[in-house]
């Protein structure tokens, strides 16, 4: 019998997908890591039961619970639009804004933190978390800042991983680290765009 592999788990070819079942199966597992339920202690029989379906419907789709955790955390990113704007300034501001907004979500947040403590415990858990919701965005942004070098709108000789994290880490202190109540402009990415691109850009 021939299979497909999707979301790294093989199943028969032609088998019939639910999508309401797999948002049902994502959705509990979230509600429950927001609920405070560390990795290690959810369960996939858990996550079963608050999604109504049976153990088998997960195990179609998920060969294992790391595996059902990386999908649901990275539905929580919202994709990077295209950055192919007309100036290196514009896809920054975009890049910096779906950062931005993802990072104000407390329930994100929250989810996200539970599951971050778990990461020495599940090793591959945070390897392929990296590798399906982090290094995609890292990439977009470097190209951005790559093709900047390249076309003169910035140094030539910009770090540009110091750039990437330069940027990233100011968006994420002031959302992240402001307080709850903290009203932040509503221009945030690009007050740090601007002020970033002062050293950014040739002498």
């Amino acid at each position: 019998m021939t299979t497909q592999q999707t979301e790294g788990v093989a199943r028969p070819a032609g088998r019939p997908r639910s999508e309401k079942a797999e948002k049902a199966i994502i959705d509990a597992a979230l509600d429950l890591l927001g609920e405070g339920i560390g990795v290690p202690e959810l369960s996939i029989e858990a996550i079963a039961a608050r999604a109504g379906v049976g153990k088998t419907t997960i195990y179609r789709r998920w060969s294992n619970k790391e595996d059902l955790v990386v999908d649901a955390l990275a539905s929580l990113k919202p994709p990077i639009p295209p950055l192919h704007g007309a100036s290196v300034r514009d896809d920054l501001v975009t890049y910096l804004r779906v950062v931005g907004e993802e990072s104000r979500h407390m329930r994100t947040r929250c989810i996200m933190n539970i599951a971050m403590s778990a990461w020495e415990r599940h090793p591959r858990l945070a390897e392929r978390f990296q590798a399906i919701a982090i290094e995609p965005r890292k990439a977009a942004l470097r190209a951005v800042l790559q093709r900047g070098t390249e076309n003169g709108e910035l140094r030539s000789d910009l770090d540009i991983e110091m750039a990437m994290a330069i940027l990233s880490g100011a968006m994420l202190w002031r959302t992240k680290w402001s307080g709850e109540n903290a009203q932040l402009p509503g221009d945030l990415p690009e007050q740090i765009v601007d002020e970033a691109l002062r050293g950014f850009r040739p002498r």
